[in-house]
C-alpha cells in the first residue's frame, strides 16, 4: 500500500493517455496546501477512463479514476481507495473534448451555461 505519490514509482499503474494533454497523464495530488504531479509507470496505458477502470477491476494494477465511477467497485469491495488523504474533493465541472475548434453551437452554450452557474 503507497504511503505517498512518491511510493507509487514501486508499484505497477495504469496509466491514461490523452492525445489533447501530449502523452501520459500525470496524477495529481493534493495535502494541506502542498501539490504533487507524479508520472507513474506499468503494463498498460489506455486512452479512455473506463479503460483503466476495467483494467483496475482486472488486476493490472493501481488506476487513478473519478470517484463516481470508482464509488460502486468500493462499494461492493472490488476496488479500494489508496492516499485518500492525498486525493482532493473538486466542487466543480471538468471537460475533456478533442479539440476547441468546430466546437457545435449546443456544445458551446453547455459550457457558457457551467461557466457561470452559482
Amino acid at each position: 500500500m503507497p504511503a505517498s505519490p512518491q511510493d507509487l514509482v514501486h508499484h505497477n499503474c495504469i496509466n491514461l493517455r490523452l492525445p489533447t494533454y501530449g502523452g501520459l497523464w500525470a496524477w495529481e495530488f493534493e495535502r494541506e496546501g502542498q501539490t504533487v504531479n507524479i508520472r507513474v509507470d506499468g503494463q498498460v496505458a489506455f486512452n479512455n477512463i473506463h479503460n483503466v477502470l476495467e483494467a483496475a477491476l482486472d488486476g493490472f494494477g493501481l488506476a487513478y479514476v473519478p470517484e463516481d465511477i470508482a464509488s460502486p467497485h468500493i462499494a461492493q469491495g472490488r476496488l479500494m481507495r489508496v492516499l485518500e488523504d492525498w486525493s482532493p474533493y473538486w466542487e466543480s465541472y471538468h471537460l475533456y473534448y478533442p479539440s476547441r475548434r468546430q466546437s457545435s453551437p449546443a456544445f458551446i452554450a453547455l459550457v457558457e451555461a457551467l461557466r457561470h452557474r452559482e
